[in-house]
């Protein structure tokens, strides 16, 4: 009994101490590699490049058709006929729409009747005004019913054509508001009318921007409708005024419209064109560690062959198409870490690794 239990505390101690050496090799180990220099991490580069950015004032607005009213008749009457179709483009001075006139037709039968009777009788008087055998009191009042008749006529010459509806301009025709046989007071509405080409767009800028703007200048519009395209302008109007509630300015672009892809009424991105500015430093966005003490990078430095990380405080400015201006805190040429960048620290070897094109991924993505 007794060597039995001798045999087994003989064998427990030899279990725990085999466990317990194990794990005080495998610690040495492991020490022993952390002691150990640390292979360099694997990141990709980026270059500081000088680049030529053309800054914008950036703004939205809305598109405004130069030309746009709702087209509407000015003497009442019933639709005699319909000259055109919903959506149509016209000419200045396609016919539209014409009103009932066989009354007015009636009333130019009867005044062009009186006309020659009036001209008649003051042809008459007039001879004999001659031979003193009529006072000129008569031959006055000749002379003013011919003239009355006439105008007459024209008014109601007038009233006609007025029942034949034109465009007023060339532009695209809206949605058609009225029926053949529909009897329209005047001032009915019939159908919008706009005009396409040039197209207005209006915004507004902060008054502080007034000194930086004139006519000419060039603006560059995006609507939601085209994403990928930017449509070409000029300013061709600035308000006198400021608006005393906002302080801003109100100004008005030209752009040509050719293809008449623009409509009015649209939500339009406005960027307004200011000088080139030349030898921007940047940087891709991504390398920039933006933190509330101030904006680093991660600079790669040659030292004895060996690549090696310093952590740089830089100065940034505007963020344009993926990559930040450099303000300050970096030169020409410095190359910093772009990618891998959560993972390094001060003094940290490392390798460059551009085998993928990163920029080309980063937009593809």
């Amino acid at each position: 009994m007794a060597l039995r239990l001798v045999l087994v505390t003989l064998f427990l101690a030899l279990l725990f101490g085999g466990v317990f050496g194990w794990k005080f090799y495998t610690g040495q180990q492991k020490a022993a590699m952390m002691s150990g220099p640390q292979p360099p991490a694997v990141v990709s580069s980026a270059r500081v490049r000088r680049d030529t950015w053309q800054p914008a004032l950036k703004a939205i607005g809305s598109l405004v058709a130069s030309n746009g009213v709702i087209v509407a008749n000015e003497v009442a009457g019933i639709v005699k006929s319909i000259e055109f179709k919903s959506g149509q483009s016209v000419e200045e001075g396609d016919v539209l729409l014409t009103l009932n006139d066989e009354v007015d037709q009636a009333d130019i039968a009867a005044l062009t009747a009186s006309e020659k009777l009036a001209d008649l009788n003051f042809t008459r008087l007039n001879k004999l005004i001659h031979e003193k055998t009529v006072s000129q009191s008569n031959l006055d009042e000749a002379r003013a019913e011919l003239d009355s008749t006439r105008a007459l006529l024209n008014a109601k010459r007038a009233t006609i054509r007025k029942k034949t509806i034109r465009a007023a301009f060339g532009g695209k025709l809206g949605i058609r508001r009225v029926d053949i046989g529909e009897y329209l007071a005047p001032g009915t509405g019939i159908v919008n009318l706009q005009a396409m080409a040039p197209i207005f767009a209006d915004y507004s800028l902060p008054e502080r921007y007034l000194k930086e703007l004139s006519l000419g200048q060039t603006v560059a519009v995006q609507v939601p409708a085209y994403p990928e395209r930017d449509f070409q302008g000029e300013i061709s109007a600035i308000s006198p005024r400021i608006a005393a509630g906002s302080r801003s300015i109100r100004i008005r672009a030209t752009l040509a419209n050719e293809e008449q892809l623009l409509r009015p009424g649209m939500f339009a991105e406005v960027a307004t064109q200011l000088p080139s500015r030349n030898n921007v430093l940047t940087l891709p966005e991504r390398v920039i560690s933006y933190a509330p003490y101030g904006n680093t990078v991660f600079l790669l430095i040659d030292k004895d062959g060996q690549l090696t990380t310093e952590r740089k405080q830089v100065q940034t400015g505007e963020v344009r198409d993926g990559r930040v201006e450099i303000i300050s805190g970096l030169a020409e040429g410095d190359i910093v870490a772009a990618d891998g960048i959560n993972k390094l620290r001060n003094g940290q070897a490392v390798k460059i690794d551009n085998s993928v094109d990163l920029d080309a991924k980063a937009a593809a993505s």
